[in-house]
């Protein structure tokens, strides 16, 4: 299975239980069903935009500068630079 066939079939499960709950298919108490029933949906994407932000944070938080790569990249940049003089480029 395809990560974009998983993603639709999970999809479409969570989404047909919300359906199922709203049009009170499923038996819940009154109150449920009146107050927290319909701001599933809400709730699922502040919370989801919440975990990105944490994601996102600690991504951030726990990046380690590596100095080789730097020093590597530098030289890829200065090959370039050389390569494309050569070819007459002005990259100054």
């Amino acid at each position: 299975m395809t990560r974009a066939q998983q993603t639709l079939s999970i999809t479409l499960l969570v989404s047909s239980l919300y359906l199922a709950c709203y049009m009170g298919v499923l038996p819940f108490n009154a109150k449920f069903q009146d107050e927290v029933v319909p701001v599933l949906p809400f709730w699922a994407i502040v919370s989801f935009g919440a975990y990105l932000l944490f994601k996102l944070g600690w991504g951030v938080l726990t990046f380690n500068d590596v100095p080789e790569a730097y020093h590597e990249l530098m030289k890829e940049v200065q090959l370039a630079r050389k390569e494309l003089r050569a070819k007459g480029v002005d990259v100054d």
